[in-house]
């Protein structure tokens, strides 16, 4: 595989995706075993050239001998399509190079509510907040959770009340609505990391509710296992959502609301019983 020399993309060494994915580009040859750095510990050598704030937005790629920086999706271009070259018509592609731009930035910009570092890092230097980004990764969670929870439900039918297909995307919309109208109240100027971290939870906990779907499309089970998985699940969301308010220095009170929610809305479904 072709290696692209003489140049050093900057990464994000909070974010564990960032790493991940660089960390690959130098072990696969595509870039020298030197050819990436964080921009925490940004070298000498790129700091004439880099504009500091954009790569904390966007991954710098940058040509140590000609001073050239590229950013983003395009620096990730540039590095695949120099060890596969197959790839430069598709690169080129204008509406292909518009979608990955858009991708690039719903993750890059909600990074750091998917993986939360310890905001009150005085050394640490934090993206750009995109409320559109951030809104749409909302969005985005909120259907997604909302789509696996209709589909586990069923296999609550013996436990609780069936309900219907709307009812799970209500539970999930009324929690942004509930803890949003809190966390306004509670801490107003954490609002949107902290729904961003409420929501991915919640995500996680419907991606880790997945692979029981799955087994229970081919295999018959005792049906008492069902509620007690979800019941697990849901602990190690609790216990998740404890860390993550303590990364963002809220206390207790947004965990105790999200308690507070999660009964409420237990009891109503039983009151239809």
């Amino acid at each position: 595989m072709k290696t692209l020399k003489d140049h050093i993309i900057l990464y994000d060494a909070e974010c564990p995706m960032c790493k991940l994915y660089t960390s690959a580009l130098t072990k696969t040859g595509m870039l020298a075993s030197n050819g990436r750095a964080s921009y925490q510990d940004m070298p000498e050598a790129a700091c004439a050239y880099v504009d500091r704030q954009r790569a904390v937005n966007e991954i710098a790629l940058v040509n140590t001998k000609t001073g050239e920086v590229k950013y983003g999706i395009h620096s990730l271009f540039e590095v695949i399509s120099n060890s596969l070259p197959v790839f430069k018509g598709l690169f080129l592609f204008k509406p292909f190079i518009w979608l990955m731009s858009k991708v690039y930035a719903f993750i890059s910009y909600n990074r750091r509510v998917i993986i939360p570092t310890d905001i009150n890092n005085e050394n640490d230097i934090q993206p750009a907040f995109k409320l559109k980004y951030r809104v749409a990764y909302l969005l985005f969670t909120w259907a997604m959770v909302g789509f696996i929870l209709t589909s586990y439900a069923k296999l609550l039918t013996g436990f609780i009340p069936a309900g219907n297909s709307y009812r799970e995307y209500l539970i999930c919309g009324g929690q942004i609505i509930f803890q949003g109208i809190i966390v306004s109240i509670y801490a107003p100027a954490k609002r949107w990391d902290y729904l961003g971290n409420m929501m991915t939870i919640s995500f996680a906990g419907a991606l880790l509710l997945a692979p029981m779907l799955l087994v229970a499309h081919f295999v018959n089970i005792v049906p008492i296992i069902y509620p007690l998985y979800f019941m697990a699940i849901a602990g190690l969301m609790f216990l998740e959502h404890i860390r993550r308010a303590k990364l963002l220095h809220l206390g207790w009170m947004l965990t105790i609301s999200w308690v507070i929610y999660c009964i409420i809305v237990l009891l109503l479904i039983l009151n239809f019983k």
